[in-house]
């Protein structure tokens, strides 16, 4: 399974769209795309995941390994669009308690 990953800049903060599974195969890719961002010192980084609809173990431990980095270098890291099975994992593992998860606005 590819996982395609498309990087804008977007009204001063650095949006990371990604799409398909994480997982063991595919982490690597992610890591080295998500990783040099969070380098950068003050960087505003959102992750966007509409486009996942699964997480492993391995890609939870990359977003823990970005928010040290973003942390250490002065950078903020969000994630945005996750579906309630991606939601539910960060829940579980209690990574929602110390990630910046951006909820979706309820319809009214």
């Amino acid at each position: 399974m590819n996982l395609d990953i498309r990087t804008e800049e977007l009204d001063g903060e650095t949006v990371l769209f990604v799409g398909g599974e994480i997982d063991a195969y595919t982490a690597a890719q992610l890591r080295e795309s998500l990783l040099p961002l969070t380098e950068n010192e003050g960087a505003v980084i959102v992750v966007d995941l509409t486009g996942v609809d699964y997480i492993d173990s391995t890609g939870l431990g990359i977003f823990i390994g970005a928010l040290k980095s973003a942390n250490s270098n002065g950078s903020s890291l969000r994630l945005t669009g996750l579906n309630e099975r991606v939601k539910r994992l960060f829940s579980i593992t209690g990574l929602d308690e110390v990630m910046d998860i951006e909820e979706e606005e309820e319809a009214q």
